[in-house]
């Protein structure tokens, strides 16, 4: 599988990132969706992909800790492009044991316990959207962090087992933005006071001017560790 994943980064190198969303939801149909955080990529992402084809799947994942804001996000996109964006939520069961054992802010205490958080709140979810396809689309960037420089526009993902695109791999921040701008899209509200990247309410802070733009995710951890573990190789 991965000389075909190698093959289709060859064959899409200079193809627009329409271009590759429109190759996979044709060929893939309901086993292909948009995983999305509803950050800035995604929401560019999903406006290509309703232009496309609007019955297109798109899935995102409930934490139960998401910022309110984040909320009114779900509903602002699905009024706008007409779907019906799916909603996953970890199991209550796994988070009530967590909390029980750990504490509700235990993911501020170590790096493990933090990854466990994600696992239970974000992976487990995550996983189970999984299985129901043969190709995740994401809005990964190689500019994003130093964690993400190694990214490609289609890969194999060995530990999934399935094929995952990412069409805005090679897109600069300016290239969103421009992208936003241009067909108003709707976004985060939290983006115009300092979030460039969003994700749960305790686990995300505003950064300042000149700090990196993943500097505000899991800003008590090492750059090279912040992954919440659903991009794992």
């Amino acid at each position: 599988m991965k000389e075909k994943t190698d093959r289709l980064n060859k064959e899409f190198e200079r193809n627009s990132p329409e271009e590759l969303i429109r190759y996979f939801l044709a060929k893939y149909g309901k086993r292909v969706a948009l995983a999305s955080s509803l950050g800035l990529e995604d929401q560019v992402l999903t406006d290509m992909i309703s232009r496309i084809d609007s019955s297109a799947r798109i899935f995102t994942i409930d934490t139960g800790r998401l910022f309110p804001e984040t909320y009114s996000l779900i509903d602002k996109t699905n009024r706008k492009y007409g779907v019906k964006i799916e909603v996953y939520f970890p199991c209550n069961k796994a988070v009530e044991t967590y909390v029980g054992k750990n504490g509700i802010n235990a993911f501020y205490g170590n790096i493990e316990k933090r990854k466990e958080c994600c696992r239970v709140r974000k992976i487990e979810p995550l996983l189970r959207a999984l299985s129901t396809l043969d190709v995740w689309i994401c809005g990964l960037r190689q500019e994003q962090s130093v964690t993400r420089t190694s990214v490609k526009a289609v890969e194999w993902d060995e530990a999934n087992n399935l094929i995952k695109i990412n069409p805005l791999v090679h897109w600069s921040g300016k290239d969103v933005w421009d992208y936003i701008g241009t067909n108003k899209v709707v976004y985060n509200s939290l983006h115009d006071k300092g979030f460039p990247s969003i994700g749960c309410q305790p686990c995300t802070r505003a950064v300042a001017e000149g700090e990196d733009i993943r500097a505000g995710r899991w800003w008590w951890e090492n750059p090279e560790h912040k992954e919440c573990g659903l991009h794992r190789k």
